[in-house]
């Protein structure tokens, strides 16, 4: 095999994973009962996504700088955590009621 086919199949690897877990985070966002179960679907999921896309996006086009994907996967991986705690920080002192086993409560 040609390095370029091995290269080729992982960057499609790559960007059917990311596309499984942006589709897993839609779902997340859809199925689950509260704000904070759907902000922890969002921020897991959808930064796994984006940085398997990037890198199936750098690996796919050739004469990419590598440093423009490593700066949007940092950018990333600091940006969507900390929207996703905001986002639970807003619903708490806003005391939306959260969804526990024994049901839903409020604090």
């Amino acid at each position: 095999m040609s390095m370029d086919l091995i290269i080729s199949g992982l960057a499609a690897l790559l960007a059917v994973a990311g596309g499984f877990f942006l589709m897993v985070a839609g779902v997340g966002v859809l199925r689950l009962p509260d704000a904070y179960c759907r902000s922890h679907a969002l921020g897991k999921a959808m930064t796994l996504g984006i940085i398997c896309i990037l890198l199936a996006m750098g690996l796919s086009i050739p004469g990419l700088a590598w440093w423009k994907v490593a700066l949007a996967v940092v950018f990333q991986l600091v940006t969507i955590p900390v929207a996703s705690h905001l986002f639970c920080l807003i619903a708490y002192r806003r005391r939306l009621r959260r969804w526990s086993v024994s049901g839903w409560t409020q604090d």
